[in-house]
């Protein structure tokens, strides 16, 4: 076995080829499969845990499977990819003990421990490619701050091959008189908006929206993604969580993880706001759930949000879609603010979009369509 320095490479035998991570805590494993052009070809050249398979590569919680007499003619490279996206502040540089592991039918090759390492929370590890009908291995150790977000743009993800989203007609007048917290919990209906302050009460300053659903009766595993979108107060989108990008503003936005099944009691995803910190252009934070898969959401059944105080622990708000229709994306909830409090309004409207990003247009669509924050 042959310890490799960043940059180094060595032939490998004949077989299929195990990619393993180690490393002191958890990090999440993907794959990109990469053309002589330097980028992908699509989504469909990206392996994780919520598309775990391309031809001739498979996806592990511990690394990444290479079958290179499988790997398609196009593709010159497979490029395996630790990121720590959504793990609170750690980063490479901190974590210390990475290291990467490579075996060909189960006998050892290569090894590499990457080094110099700082800010990153992502990072290029290894690249299985092939040269004059060889293949080989690499060690990169290229590391990236923006996370794996700044890896999909480098290499060419595009997943926003949706419709244009459609305008979004202007919202009903919400019920007559103004809904508060003042009588405890409460239930929206479509286009309500219930304020979030309780007479006495200090303002809301850390809050949680978790959305959740399941399959329709008799129904496959359903694979939603839950995502928050940040707007301005010019009404555009300034950032993002979703489930490759999870978090937002230091963490004061931050994404719990994938749900890939839709199995199970309690909230499916849930996404954190610390609503006292954020910077004063953030004027609203639109919730949105997308099926990465294309399935719809006839497909669906159960779909919620609700609001919770994190800091008492206590159910503010909750919001029951109570209707689907075949699409592939629905805005759930709108915080927004309200002077120095804040209000949540459920919307409730679907969209094609199969991601976050086919979203951010009608996002900002929904928070322009709002009536007038009441005092």
């Amino acid at each position: 076995m042959q310890t490799l320095s960043k940059g180094a490479n060595v032939p490998l035998p004949a077989g299929p080829v195990a990619v393993r991570v180690a490393a002191a805590v958890s990090v999440d494993i993907s794959a990109l499969l990469v053309t002589d052009t330097g980028k992908v070809r699509g989504d469909a050249d990206f392996v994780f845990y919520n598309q775990p398979e391309a031809p001739g590569v498979r996806y592990r919680a511990d690394g990444v499977d290479v079958d290179p007499g499988a790997v398609e003619q196009a593709v010159e490279r497979v490029v395996v990819i630790a990121s720590l996206d959504g793990r609170g502040r750690a980063t490479f540089g901190a974590l210390g003990g990475l290291r990467l592991d490579v075996a060909v039918a189960g006998e050892p090759v290569a090894q590499f421990t990457p080094d110099g390492l700082g800010a990153e929370t992502a990072l290029l590890c290894v690249e299985i490619y092939r040269r004059n009908n060889q293949w080989k291995v690499r060690a990169v150790g290229q590391g990236y701050a923006n996370g794996l977000a700044g890896i999909a743009t480098d290499f060419g993800i595009t997943v926003e091959d949706e419709p244009a989203p459609e305008p979004v007609p202007a919202p009903a007048a919400p019920a007559a008189g103004k809904i508060t917290l003042d009588k405890g919990k409460v239930s929206l209906t479509k286009r309500q908006t219930v304020s979030l302050t309780k007479g006495g009460a200090p303002a809301l300053r850390r809050v949680a929206m978790g959305l959740g659903w399941d399959p329709a009766a008799g129904g496959r595993s359903i694979d939603l993604d839950a995502s928050a979108i940040l707007i301005d107060g010019r009404g555009r989108k300034t950032d993002a969580v979703w489930f490759m990008s999870k978090q937002a503003l230091r963490g004061l936005v931050a994404h719990s993880g994938d749900n890939v099944t839709g199995h199970g009691a309690g909230d499916d995803e849930t996404i954190t706001a610390d609503l006292h910190a954020l910077p004063a252009d953030v004027t609203a934070i639109v919730f949105v759930v997308n099926s990465f898969r294309g399935q719809k959401f006839t497909e669906v059944a159960s779909a919620y949000c609700r609001l919770l105080d994190l800091d008492s622990g206590a159910e503010l708000v909750r919001f029951d879609l109570s209707d689907s229709e075949p699409r592939t994306g629905v805005v759930m909830s709108v915080l927004r603010r309200n002077g120095a409090a804040w209000e949540m309004t459920a919307i409730g409207e679907f969209h094609d979009g199969k991601t976050v990003r086919a979203m951010y247009g009608v996002a900002e669509d929904v928070v322009r369509g709002l009536p007038a924050a009441a005092t």
